[in-house]
């Protein structure tokens, strides 16, 4: 949990305790307060302090501890079957430096898969869609990249629902939820009164993802007007294979990353703001509907960790802490 002065980690230990953890929030630098710019920078820091909480969090709840095995999900039954690897030595690294570099190195596959995925297999569909036309359809190139970066996204979040561990994190994420609800609401942070309140939320990080998904239909679409970004546009501008030009469109898109981060950034911090409006909430209603998917109703011991995380990051003057 982040308030405005402090944030704080609680994780459920193996004794049954609840370890926390708390620090200081340094004070915002001028482009973390800039319009448009705040939350490019914003969302790397929130990427990079969640890495970093995740990380010590399963340290601290023993999850990485080796003397006890881990039940496998059966995703990872199913994966081992097709694989084979019954016999296979696991490998298991001693040193921290160890876990860091195969965390990093997981971060970058990630991310690599990530940027295929999402920005270049819709392009290569789309080229391979509009074979099917005689007419040039290009204009309609940007709603079905998105239709299809939408699908991929819904797909996904399901697929890993499956798994045991994202299914526990998928219910700490609900306890989190509805304990900031709890706290926005005025009343006291009891297991009772938190499960009273819904689990989504319209600041949530996966309504931010479904509107960067829609955000970005709308942006490509309107700047296909002003340059040749099309995949048809720029075989003709260039000359070149349509592979090529759709690795060119995916590099164009990766500039325009941070732009569309910036808007929808606003856009999320308007919707919290402003979440009885109703304009607001059509905006947000994707979004919460996702949540859906990516949240699940906790238990009594999980929303005690939230409520635990919670309560350090409380300022003393909560009317500093409205929106």
């Amino acid at each position: 949990m982040r308030g405005l002065d402090k944030e704080a980690m609680a994780v459920r230990q193996k004794d049954g305790s609840i370890y926390i953890e708390e620090k200081p929030v340094p004070a915002n630098k001028w482009y973390q307060k800039t319009l448009f710019i705040r939350g490019v920078f914003n969302f790397i820091l929130q990427m990079k302090n969640g890495y970093s909480y995740l990380m010590k969090s399963m340290e601290k709840s023993g999850f990485l501890d080796e003397d006890e095995p881990r039940e496998k999900s059966k995703t990872e039954e199913v994966i081992d079957v097709l694989l084979d690897v019954d016999d296979v030595e696991p490998i298991k690294v001693k040193s921290k430096a160890g876990e860091t570099a195969i965390g990093v190195i997981g971060m970058i596959l990630g991310i690599s898969i990530a940027v295929l995925l999402f920005m270049f297999v819709p392009a290569q569909g789309f080229t391979w869609f509009s074979m099917l036309f005689e007419e040039d359809i290009s204009r309609y190139q940007p709603l079905f990249e998105g239709a299809i970066r939408i699908i991929l996204f819904v797909v996904y979040m399901w697929a890993i629902s499956l798994m045991k561990e994202i299914r526990v994190t998928y219910e700490y994420h609900g306890a989190e939820h509805k304990t900031i609800a709890a706290y926005e609401a005025g009343v006291e942070l009891t297991i009772e009164n938190v499960k009273q309140h819904r689990r989504f939320h319209p600041r949530c990080g996966t309504s931010f993802l479904f509107l960067v998904l829609a955000i970005s239909i709308v942006f490509y679409s309107v700047l296909q007007f002003f340059l040749p970004v099309s995949s048809a546009a720029i075989v003709d501008w260039l000359g070149v294979h349509t592979i090529i030009a759709n690795i060119i469109r995916t590099g164009v898109k990766l500039l325009c990353l941070p732009f569309l981060v910036g808007i929808t950034y606003e856009v999320i911090k308007l919707a919290g703001r402003y979440d009885r409006n109703i304009i607001m909430r059509i905006i947000s209603a994707p979004g919460l509907g996702m949540q859906r998917l990516t949240t699940r109703e906790p238990s009594e011991r999980q929303i005690e960790v939230a409520i635990a995380a919670m309560l350090p990051v409380i300022p003393a003057d909560k009317e500093q802490d409205r929106w």
